[in-house]
This record gives structure tokens, sequence and C-alpha cells, in this order.
């Protein structure tokens, strides 16, 4: 059986690249999945993605299946509680800010309707489909990261820096960032229903 070709950055981690050829870059307009992705970068801020992935159920149990609602009113002693969980990443920063962006995420729900319409509206509701032939072409910013990293911050949301935003982009489905001969590159490009 031939083997199949992936980008460079998961290639050989089991776990990494079960994450690669399931999750990453598949356009999602479901806001429960867009709130974890955006919490979990946040955390990701000045570490590698696979620290978080190994992370993750403790995430979610630790942060109620991330759902913003409860983590909008936690108490003070549910993070003295997060900060003694050896299963997440204790950085008081970060746990004070994935409360802060529930309530910001909530805010901008009410404003659009839906944390889907908004975000997706600063790629004009469609993935931005890139064909790059290395990783080394892939930035780690662009101009809408950039933009949509700027209105986040004007909104009250904390660690959402351009590459952060970016980040966030890739893995929901925003921008496909598969390179040309990643088996996943055409598969993502199927999915993006307008074609």
């Amino acid at each position: 059986m031939e083997e199949k070709i992936r980008c460079g950055w998961c290639v050989g981690d089991p776990l990494y690249e079960a994450y690669h050829d399931r999750e990453w870059g598949i356009p999602l307009k479901d806001d429960a999945a867009i709130f974890e992705f955006l919490i979990l970068e946040t955390f990701q801020a000045g570490l590698s993605w696979i620290t978080i992935l190994r992370k993750r159920e403790n995430f979610r149990k630790a942060f109620d299946n991330f759902d913003y609602q409860k983590m909008a009113n936690y108490p003070e002693s549910k993070i003295d509680e997060l900060m003694q969980d050896s299963g997440i990443i204790r950085n008081g920063a970060k746990i004070r800010a994935a409360v802060t962006n529930a309530r910001a995420f909530i805010m901008v729900q009410e404003e659009f309707g839906s944390f889907s319409e908004y975000i997706w509206s600063f790629v004009d509701g469609s993935p931005v489909q890139n064909d790059w032939n290395h990783l080394k072409e892939v930035p780690a910013t662009t101009p809408v990261s950039e933009a949509l990293s700027k209105d986040l911050k004007k909104r009250g949301f904390k660690f959402v820096g351009p590459t952060v935003v970016y980040a966030h982009m890739q893995a929901t489905g925003m921008v496909n960032d598969h390179i040309k001969n990643c088996f996943r590159n055409p598969e993502i490009k199927e999915l993006d229903q307008r074609k």
C-alpha cells in the first residue's frame, strides 16, 4: 500500500497524524466546535500544538466540555481549582482569558446571531484555498488574521494575536493550508460548499 503524503508538521506522531487527517482544515461552522478550538489555541500561545493535543481531553474535563455559557460564569473558586489541575496548562492569565473569552464569545453571538457568522465574514463565508508547495511557504500570519485579531481584541478577547488567530483559521478550515501534495488538500477543497 502506498504511503500517504502528509503535511510535514504532523509526520511521525500518531496523535498528530490523526488530528491532521481527521480534523485540521475541515471548515467548521458550529459555534461550540469553533469555541473549543479558540480556547485551545489561546492556551497554545508560546507552546507547541502537540502539547495541547495531548492535554485536550483533560481540558475538556476541566472546562465543562468547553460549555461557554458555564465558563462565562466561572466563580473565583473554579479559577483556583483550574490553577491546581496538573492535567491542563496552569497559566493564570490564560485561564482567566478563557473565562473572559467565553463572555466575549456570547456577546458576539448576541450581536451576529452566531459566532460562526461573525468569524466567517472575514473570509466572505468560504475557505481561502491555498496551494503551497512547501511547508516553509505557509505564513504565520496574514492581513486577514491581523484584521480579525484586531477586531477580536477590540471586542475584549485575550491571547488572540495574529499568529494565534491564523492557527485558529487553519484548524477550523477558514483557510486550506494543507500543502499541494498532501492527500488532504484535495479532500478539504471538496468540502468547500461554494464549489
